[in-house]
């Protein structure tokens, strides 16, 4: 590993000590500045870790904290969440966007219940076993649940990682082998420090070394940042946007949001345009079946969204019509 910031190679005992200041710094400023979430709490369970950092993937932190507050009051054991049906899961997910998650963890509620007596296990390998659970996850909850040493690489850490030791001012569209080891090298040996270093290099992507409007003056470690000594240079390439606004994904996110207010199957022919009103327990499904009309998808738009929904296990069909599985 180089210097941060001269890019010269050092000795093994200069590397540790560069190294070794940067988990000081960063241990540090995370003590004083660090959001209050309440998976973060000493009493939280592994359960109520694994529920956020699934919730978490691709949705900010305001959007989740009051669902998972919802569904840990609803589902505090894994149990709990197994013995209803996966349905209820997803419309508990409301619009966290990417509902599949919501079946992910259903079915590791249930394969948790029934083979592992309700405790999550506690190690990566163990919880790469568990349906819908990645490399990721599985280090992620293995460090914060379990306290285990375990290298997290999440998009926060990758920026970090990319700008205080590359000089990059974004890590690479996808997660590289280069990457994988950058963060093996900088995890510290001692299990504690380990997980205070990825939660803090998580929490200072999130909150300061963001990637459209970095708060360098904010920074504990701006003075050893290869990116700030190269002068800032801007990303190789730029960051594409998901569309959303006519798009399949949209037209799907309307659907769902009709089943989610629906306590009985909605017909087919009601997704296809304004008819019979709809009187399910007052007005809700009504009011989201005009938001979906006034999308106005066309029929084949229309027909796709619904079939996916069904291939995903996300709907399910009954002779009356289209509702929550």
């Amino acid at each position: 590993m180089a210097h941060p910031t001269r890019g010269a190679p050092l000795t093994a005992t200069a590397e540790a000590d560069v190294i070794g200041g940067l988990h000081r710094a960063l241990a540090d400023w995370f003590a004083a500045e660090a959001r209050d979430l309440p998976w973060r709490h000493p009493d939280c369970s592994p359960w109520g870790i694994l529920v956020s950092e699934v919730m978490l993937q691709q949705t900010p932190v305001v959007r989740v904290l009051p669902v998972w507050r919802e569904w840990m009051e609803r589902w505090p054991r894994p149990a709990d969440l197994a013995a209803e049906a996966a349905g209820e899961a997803v419309r508990a997910w409301g619009r966290l966007g990417y509902p599949r998650r919501a079946l992910r963890l259903h079915a590791a509620a249930t394969v948790i219940a029934d083979e592992y007596g309700g405790r999550l296990p506690d190690t990566e390998e163990g919880l790469l076993a568990l349906p819908g659970v990645g490399g990721y996850t599985a280090a992620a909850v293995a460090a914060f649940a379990f306290g285990r040493r375990a290298a997290v690489v999440d998009t926060n850490i990758r920026r970090v990682h990319a700008r205080l030791v590359r000089g990059e001012a974004l890590p690479a569209p996808s997660l590289t082998a280069a990457e994988r080891r950058l963060a093996e090298e900088l995890l510290p040996d001692d299990r504690g420090a380990s997980v205070r270093w990825n939660v803090a290099a998580m929490e200072l992507g999130a909150i300061v070394c963001t990637a459209r409007s970095p708060r360098c003056d904010a920074c504990p470690v701006a003075s050893a940042c290869a990116w700030r000594a190269a002068g800032e240079p801007p990303p190789s390439y730029v960051p594409k946007g998901q569309a959303w606004h006519g798009t399949d994904r949209q037209v799907r996110g309307a659907v769902m949001a009709v089943l989610r207010a629906a306590s009985r199957p909605v017909p087919r022919v009601l997704f296809e345009g304004p008819g019979p009103a709809v009187t399910d327990d007052g007005g809700p499904v009504a009011a989201q079946l005009a938001r979906l009309h006034a999308l106005a998808p066309a029929p084949e738009q229309l027909e796709r969204s619904l079939e996916g929904l069904l291939a995903d296990g996300l709907a399910a069909e009954h002779d009356g019509g289209l509702a929550l599985p």
